[in-house]
């Protein structure tokens, strides 16, 4: 800045500092300048003026709101000041000095008194509560509370309403301080919700009470404040019965807000609660928002699962009654003409909100209770729909099966019968949107009771959705049956699909030559997933498609047909893995040429085909392997451009009246995090998700050929493990890590790395491993924990040895942590099962949570072993660390699979560690004893293989047990049922166990009682790995003639032949080559040297096929 420019500046400021207040309001008049010049210095100025002066401006500020004549400057001082005071990086409060401070705060309240604007009042209020709620805690504004107090009882509406207002927005902050005041809260609480006339002091006490409320930790603090509650519901109805539905609406909204939040203190009168509800919602006199909001307060008590578990399900005729109200939303419906042109644009032509709203609670009402509550709800309902004449009813009856699916499939797939038949005689329907509705349902349905729908009905579906494809009046409804077979496709077997192609096929290639889009596109889409779901069975139509959808593709240019195009391409690539690489190879080339061309063209940000292109380009990778390396070059920068997108975020204050109309733009998702309301455009966050899923499906595909993109791409998916935004965008960059570091070692140890050596795997390894470990720290996902845990796995397994010993110790700590918080959140589940309500279906549900936390552990287990496979006897002082953690989940109330667990960590440290690891024996063992009796078979299997561990390194510490051992191994092998394949594994085990006691503790044991008992339980079959160790144990036992594995006079030598035998015939399953080709050596001795008769009855044990193999086998 020049000299010049800085003596004006500095003279303005003069100006504005001085005695008269014109200079400074006209500064603040500028911040609100549409110009932008003139807003900029502004800016600059109330910057300048912030750094230099802090506490002048907090003063000029005060004084403008308190006394400027202008309304928007009093309310743009309030609005700049509340932003001075807020607890962030603009927070000038530290810096001012105390007569300041006190002159600012006393301003505040007075201007509060004497303000007359509504909306300045409501200001100055979150100006006044936000200052506050920093200072009240640490008890720096005595005043403000006699100040709320004294409000509250004035016979001032306005005074009153401020008070409340500020202790609506205090209560989170201050709620602790207040609880002395208790008593005095409730009396005003109650004088106002019962005797003020003034509807907004009312609004204002509601929201005050929910919010206090909410802020109240001990339930008997809430419970005190249980008599209130009759009385905040008649602030609704009679805000309804003067006819003052927005006030109405308020005091719902905040309604709402404490049936989410705090359901049961709703509960003792719950009866009341709900019934008002619900004849505000069947009250026809009433807005429709209203009525909305009073379904929206009763779904939200429904959905209250985590905090009042089971409530609902005890009102059985409340369930009724809503079921019956939103069916009548449904009927809502118009038929609308434009609905049959099948424009896209007009996919919603004739739905009312009512309709929607109607769809959307159903949906939600099924999946918060569950299918025992609403089937038999829907049962009752649902057939005078159905059999109505007005076309609206029965289209609602079919709209309302489809959204009650979801949370009702374990249900319906009992009674799939009727429900299949109700929807498939609807396809004869005379009206074509009730066809429609039919074939959604179909739809739905086989998404939500698939596999189930498809194995038992595709012989009465797939013939009705390819009837519907030639409805060729009505191409809304081909488009919608094509999009079925699509749902349908997707949880169908090969073999169930495979005899219908023929006839499919050739009505989708009819529909693609259909002169509307919407019937293309459904064409496309459905082709794509029947050649996905029938793979290597498309090879038949291939020579008959692809010639289609290449013309779409190079035709279809102009933007109306952009999504034709995109489908296109999605469906080229979905046909062309289906049926392979050497049958698409020759057109995959021109596909790759249209491709390349588009890539280069300019394309506008809400055009589809991005997104469909990026997924194309990685499924024809994955069909050409490593042939797709040269069009990497191509792909690759678009894909980093996508992946590296910046999220669209747009943040506002929650209550500012510029909210983000929802309803105006689709794209838009908007979440509220305290005070502030976060706006995100979903596009953008898809296209990122799709780039990463892509970048690690290169990865994973190409391996060590995706070396040269390691560089770029590591960077941009690190940063993204903590991609908050979006769930996919972090699941891709957590699924990507292993994918990257594997293709760095492979390209080192291929030597294709730019002469790079193990220190650049090193030096990735250290950049991604503790990412990984941070983010898992921070991630608030249980499922994303599990992929994360995985990931680490992988890496380590990778990695091995490079990781030193402060990764070792982060990943150890991190693993406590995630014990920690699993078990914790596992308390609050076993809390929750004790509440009133509870019952069998929140059991149900708990159990599906509980599965989630088994897969955290199970990955804990599997990150330990590979630890101790790597590190050996040097990772033993960790393991120490961790045993507080890993003890109690042998515990008998802990899961099978923890125990499962806790059983495999132990086994890995004594196979590894060795003798490094006897001095855990004394206190794993008898556990890993009991354990070995266990009524899991995966339980079962884990001890014992264990205790073959011991036999084998545990020398002469184990030896005290070995009687114990054998009694234990014997229950497990005489089990009556121990050959069922469900517990052959822990069977084969135990054998295997058993033999490494004959091997290593002989002395200890009746060898010739023990040896041939093991000898008879040969051969084993079912655990592939202990087979061959116990088959090459036998191998070596006869090599050497072993005395009482032969028996007195060679008597179990018929045994052995005849387990070589059964061995010898199953190839490379049961042995290795090496001890194969020894037991083939053996016979032949055996042949050469054994007296004849003790040969010939030797053969003769064995069964006619055996002794043909054995003679084919020995002279070959």
């Amino acid at each position: 800045m020049d000299a010049e420019s800085t003596q004006f500046q500095q003279a303005q400021l003069m100006a504005i500092l001085g005695p008269d207040p014109a200079p400074f309001e006209t500064l603040i008049s500028h911040l609100m300048s549409s110009a932008n010049e003139q807003r900029s210095q502004a800016e600059s100025i109330f910057n300048l003026l912030k750094q230099n002066d802090p506490n002048s401006l907090a003063l000029k500020l005060a004084n403008l709101l308190s006394s400027s004549v202008h309304l928007e400057a009093r309310a743009m001082a309030t609005i700049l000041l509340r932003k001075q005071l807020t607890r962030d990086d603009s927070f000038i409060w530290p810096q001012l000095t105390e007569p300041t401070r006190s002159a600012v705060k006393n301003i505040l309240l007075s201007a509060i008194q004497n303000e007359e604007s509504k909306s300045i009042i409501k200001k100055l209020c979150d100006t006044v509560s936000e200052l506050a709620s920093s200072l009240v805690p640490e008890n720096q504004w005595p005043e403000i509370l006699p100040f709320m107090f004294q409000s509250v009882s004035s016979n001032s509406p306005k005074l009153q309403e401020s008070a409340f207002l500020m202790f609506s927005q205090l209560a989170q902050f201050i709620g602790e301080t207040l609880t002395p005041y208790i008593t005095d809260l409730h009396t005003v609480f109650l004088n106002v919700l019962n005797n003020s006339t003034n509807p907004d002091v009312k609004i204002a006490a509601l929201s005050a009470v929910i919010n206090f409320i909410q802020c109240l930790s001990s339930s008997n603090d809430r419970d005190r404040f249980q008599d209130l509650l009759p009385s905040m519901m008649k602030t609704l109805t009679e805000a309804l019965n003067s006819g003052q539905e927005a006030t109405a609406q308020e005091a719902l909204e905040l309604l709402i807000e404490l049936a989410g939040t705090e359901p049961r203190f709703l509960r003792r009168q719950i009866v009341d609660v709900v019934g008002s509800m619900l004849q505000i919602a069947e009250a026809e006199s009433l807005e429709e928002g209203t009525r909305h909001l009073a379904i929206e307060f009763v779904i939200t008590l429904a959905e209250a699962r985590e905090r009042a578990p089971g409530m609902m399900r005890k009102l059985p005729q409340f369930i009724s009654r809503v079921f019956a109200i939103l069916m009548k939303m449904l009927v809502d419906v118009e038929d609308d003409p434009a609905w049959h042109s099948a424009e896209t644009k007009d996919e919603d032509a004739g739905e009312t909100s009512n309709y929607s709203v109607g769809q959307e609670c159903l949906d939600r009402l099924a999946i918060a209770l569950g299918g025992n509550t609403i089937v038999p709800v829907a049962s009752e309902q649902l057939p005078a729909y159905l059999s109505a004449t007005e076309w609206q009813k029965h289209h609602a009856a079919l709209i309302a099966l489809a959204q009650i699916a979801e949370g009702c499939s374990k249900v319906m797939i009992k009674n799939l019968e009727q429900v299949v038949t109700m929807v498939l005689n609807s396809f004869q329907h005379p009206h074509p949107r009730v066809r429609w509705a039919a074939i959604n349902a179909i739809g739905q349905l086989s998404t939500d009771l698939g596999p189930d729908l498809q194995v038992q009905y595709h012989q009465h579906v797939l013939p009705a959705l390819a009837g519907a494809m030639d409805d060729f009046q009505n191409p809304r409804v081909q488009a919608h049956a094509a999009s079925a077979v699509l749902n349908f496709s997707e949880n169908c077997t090969p073999e169930i699909l495979t005899p219908y192609l023929d006839g499919i096929v050739h009505k989708l290639l009819l529909l693609l030559q259909n002169s509307k889009q919407m019937v293309q596109e459904g064409a496309l889409t459905a082709l794509a997933s029947v050649a996905d779901s029938s793979q290597i069975h498309f090879q038949k139509y291939y020579s008959a498609v692809m010639p289609y959808l290449k013309t779409i593709l190079v035709n279809a240019t102009d933007k109306s047909n952009r999504m034709l195009r995109a489908k296109a391409m999605e469906c080229i690539s979905l046909v062309g893995m289906a049926v392979g690489k050497d049958i698409f190879k020759e057109d995959a080339k021109q596909v790759m040429e249209v491709l390349m061309s588009l890539q280069g063209s300019q394309m506008e940000t809400d055009d589809p085909t991005t997104s469909y292109m990026l997924q194309a380009w990685a499924r024809l990778c994955k069909c050409l392997g490593q042939d797709f390396l040269p069009y990497m070059s191509v792909v690759m920068p678009p894909l980093l451009q996508s992946a590296q997108l910046k999220p669209d975020v747009t943040i506002t204050s929650a209550d500012s009246d510029n909210e983000i109309d929802e309803s105006d733009d689709e794209s838009m998702e908007t979440i509220t995090l305290g005070d502030k309301r976060i706006g995100i455009k979903t596009s953008v966050l898809e296209e990122k998700a799709t780039a990463c899923n892509m970048l690690c499906c290169y990865a994973d595909e190409l391996k060590e050929g995706f070396y040269p993109w390691i560089d770029q791409v590591a960077p941009t998916l690190v940063p993204l493990l903590k991609f908050y935004f979006h769930e996919e965008v972090r699941k891709a960059a957590v699924s990507a890590m292993p994918e990257l570091l594997r293709s760095a070692k492979l390209a080192v140890e291929k030597g294709i790395a730019q002469g790079r050596n193990e220190t650049y795997v090193k030096q990735l390894s250290d950049y991604i491993v503790p990412a990984l470990v941070e983010a898992l720290h921070k991630e608030p996902d249980t499922e994303i924990c599990a992929n994360m845990l995985d990931a680490i796995n992988e890496c380590l397994q990778i990695s091995g040895q490079l990781l030193d010993e402060s990764q070792v110790r982060s990943i150890v700590d991190e693993i406590k942590q995630v014990i920690t918080a699993s078990s914790s959140r596992k308390r609050e589940r076993a809390e929750r099962s004790k509440a009133e309500d509870f019952d069998a279906e929140e059991g149900e549900l708990l159990k599906e949570e509980n599965e989630q936390e088994e897969e955290v552990f199970d990955q804990v287990g599997e990150i330990l072993g590979t630890m101790i496979k790597t590190f050996k006897a040097s990772f033993l002082p960790f393991f120490d660390e961790l045993s507080s953690y890993l003890m109690p989940m042998w515990g008998k109330d802990k899961t099978a699979e923890e125990r499962r667990i806790a059983i495999c960590i132990f086994d890995d440290v004594a196979e590894q560690c060795r003798e490094s690891a006897l001095k855990y024996y004394d206190t794993y063992l008898p556990f890993l004893l009991e354990a070995c009796n266990d009524e899991n078979q995966d339980v079962r299997q884990a001890a014992v293989y264990g205790l073959g561990v011991c036999a084998e390194f545990g020398a002469s510490v184990i030896k005290p047990l070995v009687g114990e051992a054998l009694s234990r191994l014997n229950v497990v092998i005489r089990h009556p049922n121990a050959l069922q394949p469900e517990n052959v594994m822990a069977y084969d085990n135990a054998v295997s166990a058993l033999g490494k006691i004959c091997q290593f503790h002989r002395d200890s044991i009746d060898a010739a009682q023990v040896i041939p008992a093991w000898l008879s339980c040969l051969p084993i079959k079912g655990d592939l790995i202990e087979a061959k160790v116990v088959h090459e144990q036998l191998c070596s036992m006869v090599e050497r003639s072993d005395a009482e594995l032969l028996g007195p006079n060679n008597q179990y030598l018929p045994k052995i032949v005849s387990v070589f035998a059964e061995v010898l015939l199953a190839g490379n399953d049961l042995a290795t080559e090496q001890t194969t080709s020894r037991m083939i050596n053996l016979l032949r001795h055996l042949q050469q040297t054994l007296p004849p008769s003790t040969l010939a009855s030797t053969w003769a044990s064995l069964q006619p096929q055996q002794q043909l193999a054995l003679q084919s086998l020995l002279s070959s």
